[in-house]
């Protein structure tokens, strides 16, 4: 009758240290057994947040992540090992929070969370974990969770910066805290904001922000402490240092259907028209060719460093000061990680000297990995 019988004899021993929290005790890990948890991306913040999920004993964790291991994921994604390289993340990640904690339930989704899914996923569960590393599909979590009145436990990490809150937080009086569209209206310029894989991020930094937004997750089923409803945590690690923002609801936020989340951050899904572009199978083929042709890479020398097609590298950064160094009577064509980079750097030659020459790798060497040589490291 005390709750005590919710619990096997292992899992009393398990949760120890939580009963003996007098705030939290057989309730608050009652609360945890009971709760659904859908976490969107096991990259890195997925693999902390769900480790320490797991570990605390959240029932029904759900797990969307449509990605396999790469090597430059194990830097900082503390679930996965050199044997994981090429298998599926999510597949994984159950595997692994299943062996630390077999008193709970993994539900894995293999797939991209899109604007057809989105709703159908998220209503199956209490709480959204955002894991997620882009705008767009940051955007899609908040709208979905508005639209299904589910909490969203965001956070987000780039370089040495972190950031944690909970958005659309439940009040006593049934009204709904601010959420991502209240603080962030609008995404920035796509080029503005690179992603990790470009701009890079210390490796400790998801340990921390992911434990954070754990226990954010943590305190929203117990209902211990104050969540951090409109109050955004900044955390900055190489300076050690923190602050609270405060925000609260706009007037003017409106969200009543998911929308074009691509068209609305300003990324281009289809080949832009004034760039001429050549996929991997079509690389292929000239190389092995006689034709005449050079290889501009525009990655940093790091990356080059960890997989390349040959050619020459010119940084994006330093792509206009050495437009000399790039042919002018042949084909040459542009790579990078995924072609944003090589995209960006056709268009500032094109604008700047009126180049006619250049061709995009089309999805990049990610593309190419896929499509030609399964075995390169990018």
């Amino acid at each position: 009758m005390n709750g005590l019988d919710n619990f096997s004899q292992e899992e009393l021993a398990r949760y120890a240290r939580h009963f003996a929290i007098p705030e939290f005790g057989i309730a608050g890990q009652g609360k945890l057994k009971a709760a659904r948890v859908l976490v969107i991306g096991a990259g890195g913040l997925g693999s902390p947040l769900l480790l320490y999920l797991a570990a605390a004993g959240v029932g029904h964790l759900g797990i969307v992540e449509f990605d396999r291991v790469d090597a430059s994921n194990l830097q900082r994604q503390v679930l996965y090992r050199v044997s994981d390289i090429g298998k599926n993340k999510s597949e994984i990640a159950k595997t692994q929070l299943l062996a630390l904690n077999p008193h709970i339930s993994v539900e894995t989704y293999n797939v991209a969370l899109t604007r057809e899914n989105a709703i159908e996923l998220i209503s199956k569960y209490d709480i959204v974990a955002d894991g997620t590393d882009n705008f767009q599909t940051r955007y899609l979590v908040n709208d979905a969770c508005v639209l299904c009145e589910k909490i969203n436990v965001y956070a987000s990490i780039f370089r040495f910066e972190g950031q944690v809150s909970v958005f659309n937080y439940p009040h006593k009086d049934g009204s709904r805290g601010p959420n991502y569209r209240d603080i962030f209206p609008e995404p920035p310029p796509p080029d503005l904001v690179p992603n990790c894989a470009e701009g890079g991020v210390l490796g400790v930094l998801p340990g921390i922000i992911g434990s954070l937004q754990a226990s954010e997750v943590i305190k929203v089923i117990t209902g211990i402490g104050e969540p951090l409803a409109g109050r955004l945590f900044l955390f900055d690690a190489a300076a050690f240092s923190s602050r609270i923002l405060k925000f609260g609801k706009r007037p003017d936020t409106k969200i009543e259907t998911l929308i074009d989340y691509d068209q609305f951050c300003g990324v281009h899904t289809s080949k832009p028209t004034d760039i001429k572009t050549i996929d991997p199978l079509e690389l292929q083929q000239l190389l092995d060719t006689t034709e005449s042709f050079s290889i501009i890479d525009v990655r940093e020398p790091y990356e080059f460093g960890i997989g390349n097609l040959g050619g020459q590298l010119i940084p994006l950064g330093q792509i206009i000061e050495n437009a000399e160094k790039i042919p002018n009577n042949q084909k040459v064509v542009l790579i990078c990680r995924s072609g944003r980079r090589s995209a960006k750097a056709i268009r500032q030659l094109q604008e700047q000297y009126n180049m006619k020459n250049l061709f995009n790798l089309e999805g990049g060497l990610l593309a190419w990995r896929d499509a030609v040589d399964g075995g390169m490291e990018v």
